[in-house]
């Protein structure tokens, strides 16, 4: 078990600011809260907050990650508290600690509809603060690491979640390094035989071939430094986990497996790379099939290197990495590399990617799931597969999940693309759509514009991302098959009433029901959860008996019965503002003027002008008589096409809506339309509405809406009574 003064010191060495006093006071709370817990090891229990953090110290990361790596098992295992926590270590601690416990209490091997709950809590932790799930990764690496006392089908339950969860999320996240780990600690305990008879197998090719790493190793140096290129070369044995993969993909045997070596050659420039890629294959053929360039085009987690595979000595396989050695800290920490410390400060790493960038995508793919087992499905098929790296006819580079098909492919690349894929090409050869892509192919994707996803592309893809555009356009189509239904049933309706329709009515009728759009509407209707006669009645509603029957008594002027306002005291001259044009149904307001007090509605831009002389507001509402009758005159604008017999429509569709024609006039006149106002006799704000939508449900109406006059056109308030608009002329302009 690590000590305290070694883990100081070896925070201390990448970063020389380091909070000593803080981590002391962590471990020294860490130490006391678990005072009295063992590990069914036998061993303290603070053992493994202890070496938690140890492995964050790998990484390189900030002290508040070290803190909580000491302080992470507090809140689930020990008596002490989140706001205990805040308290003596900040709100930012207490939160990683908080995140880190909560995952924890994930049961990720529950149910598909409990699972898919949990990932979305996961996500949502990795959301707030990437630094809890590193945390919870170094957590996870430990405890694999020391399996060995728990009963055998703990130890399985907590292999295959690692397997299934940990390894590819690390891999995600481009934790190579924690994630190979990971894959072969969980496969010691899910296949020990099969591990155990690939090690065996090592053993005995070392003792006939001998250790050829460093005899490996020391060649690569000697070809690339002729070039006057110094590299790092640093060789390894391919993991068992990694070969028994391999053998089980490609249905091969161990003593059939020729690339079983690895060899990383770190330089110090990306210009090196190149160059020692040349000397590289200049010395060795290269295997047909075996190059990628993932620093010209990086994988989504920021993986940058250069892989080849040559032929060495006795026909044997030799696969090579190179890149630079910034990128080699990326390509192993990943993520991490991002928070990593040097010399007391956050190191810059020019590869190192966003640690939100890859989550936003993803959250934002995953969120368009419509049901748990949707959501579930996309996280596994996104997440936790493994790659293959096809090219486009560009050079690009697409990686997708193995398994993966030109559907798959065509999505990757935009939606439309994979909406109209008609066909591919794979490395030339026309092949059908169901096929299986494989590493390094070139797929060229064929469209066609009529084409349209079928629904048995759903079972062809393999991505989260295919599957749910397919969903969507398969969705969508059947949307646009359900308004087609819609608005032939919408024309038989206003033709059985003996009104015109088209796509203006049926939009006039759609404001009038409040539906989010005209297609949200006609779906509806096909559906049956709107009938054709509400959408009659919302462009045309039926007048009630006796509505406007009973024409308005003039009075010896012979002027239209003045509106009734309640707020002043009686006697008092009133005038309307002929800006805002009130009827009944409008808040209003008074204001006190010269000659008495003029009512405004609420949203006249007038009133703005009198925003600090509040004492001479008065709050005023209309009397209930006041809408009995169509005699509140409203001014409303329109702009009509210049043909026959428009106005004479317009006309009569105010008379069917039971309102009278006060005065009209044209403002503005021109060969293909004219624009007029036109003053109205109506009862209230809801007769004015449905005169509107009813016009608005004309072909040759562009717009109609209720008049404001801007102020330095208002014409002067007549005394009494709502103000009339000369035949033909535009409003005078207020003194």
């Amino acid at each position: 078990m690590i000590r305290q003064f070694e883990l100081v010191e070896r925070v201390r060495e990448y970063n020389p600011n380091t909070d000593e006093a803080l981590l002391n006071r962590a471990y020294v709370f860490g130490a006391r809260a678990h005072a009295e817990q063992t590990r069914l090891g036998g061993g303290p229990f603070f053992g493994h907050p202890l070496e938690v953090a140890a492995i964050l110290t790998e990484l390189r990361l900030d002290d508040a990650s070290i803190v909580t790596a000491l302080l992470h098992d507090t809140i689930e295992d020990t008596a002490a508290t989140r706001d205990e926590i805040a308290r003596l270590f900040g709100a930012e601690i207490a939160d990683l600690v908080d995140g880190v416990t909560k995952l924890t209490q994930l049961e990720l091997t529950s149910s598909e509809t409990a699972q898919a709950e949990n990932f979305r809590k996961l996500l949502l932790a990795m959301a707030a603060d990437v630094r809890v799930i590193l945390v919870k990764l170094a957590d996870r690496v430990h405890n694999m690491r020391t399996l060995d006392p728990l009963a055998p089908d703990k130890r399985q339950r907590i292999a295959r979640e690692t397997m299934e969860i940990y390894a590819p999320l690390a891999g995600r996240m481009g934790m190579q390094s924690i994630r190979v780990e990971l894959e072969d600690l969980a496969f010691e305990v899910l296949n020990p035989e099969a591990r155990t008879s690939l090690m065996r197998r090592f053993l005995k090719l070392k003792r006939d071939t001998g250790d050829l790493i460093p005899q490996i190793s020391a060649e690569i140096t000697e070809v690339v430094a002729a070039t006057g290129v110094g590299v790092e070369v640093q060789g390894r044995e391919k993991r068992p986990y990694s070969i028994w993969r391999k053998m089980e993909e490609k249905q091969t045997s161990f003593s059939q497996l020729s690339d079983i070596y690895g060899f990383r050659v770190l330089c110090d420039a990306e210009e090196d790379c190149y160059r020692a890629l040349g000397a590289v294959h200049r010395h060795w053929r290269n295997v047909p099939g075996r190059f990628k360039d993932y620093i010209s085009g990086p994988k989504a987690n920021g993986y940058r290197s250069i892989h080849t595979t040559v032929y060495g000595a006795g026909a044997m396989r030799v696969e090579m990495q190179i890149r630079t050695r910034a990128m080699h800290e990326v390509a192993e920490t990943g993520v991490a590399a991002h928070w990593a410390y040097k010399d007391g400060h956050r190191a810059h790493n020019p590869f190192a990617v966003d640690p939100f960038e890859w989550l936003r995508e993803l959250v934002e793919r995953l969120e368009k799931g419509d049901e748990p087992q949707e959501f579930l499905e996309h996280v596994k098929l996104d997440m936790f597969t493994d790659q293959v790296f096809c090219f486009t006819p560009k050079g690009d580079v697409v990686g997708l999940p193995r398994g993966a098909t030109p559907i798959d492919f065509a999505y990757a690349i935009h939606t439309n693309v994979g909406d109209h894929c008609a066909g591919a090409l794979v490395d030339g050869r026309r092949v059908p759509l169901w096929t299986r892509l494989r590493n390094g192919q070139q797929v060229e994707v064929i469209t066609a514009e009529g084409q349209t996803p079928s629904p048995h592309w759903e079972d062809m893809a393999q991505t989260g991302r295919a599957k749910a555009a397919i969903r969507r356009a398969l969705r969508e189509r059947l949307r646009e098959e359900q308004a087609g239904l819609g608005r032939d049933l919408a024309e038989q309706s206003f033709a059985r009433a003996g009104r015109s329709g088209g796509r203006k009515a049926f939009a006039a009728a759609a404001a009038k029901l409040g539906f989010a759009s005209l297609k949200a509407m006609l779906v509806n209707l096909a559906r049956g959860e709107v009938t054709g006669r509400q959408l009659v009645e919302a462009v045309y509603p039926s007048q009630p008996k006796g509505a406007g029957s009973t024409p308005p008594e003039p009075d010896s002027a012979n002027t239209p019965p003045k509106p009734i306002v309640r707020g002043i005291r009686r006697g008092a001259a009133i005038r309307f503002c002929t800006c805002c044009w009130p009827i009944p149904g409008d808040r209003i307001i008074g204001l006190s003027r010269k000659g008495g007090v003029v009512v405004h509605a609420i949203s006249c831009p007038l009133l703005a002008e009198f925003e600090d002389d509040l004492e001479h507001w008065h709050d005023l509402s209309w009397d209930p008589e006041a809408s009995k009758k169509a005699s509140n005159v409203a001014r409303i604008d329109l702009t009509l096409a210049n043909q026959p017999g428009t106005l004479g429509t317009v006309c009569s569709l105010v008379g069917e809506q039971q309102a009278n024609i006060d005065n009209l006039g044209v403002t503005t006149r021109k060969p293909d339309f004219f624009l007029m106002s036109i003053d109205l006799e109506v009862r209230d704000v809801k007769h004015l509405s449905d005169i509107l939508t009813a016009l608005r449900a004309q072909s040759f109406v562009n717009q109609v809406e209720r008049a404001i006059t801007p102020p330095e056109h208002e014409a002067e308030e007549a005394a009494g009574e709502q103000p009339r608009l000369p035949l033909g002329s535009s409003p005078a302009p207020r003194n």
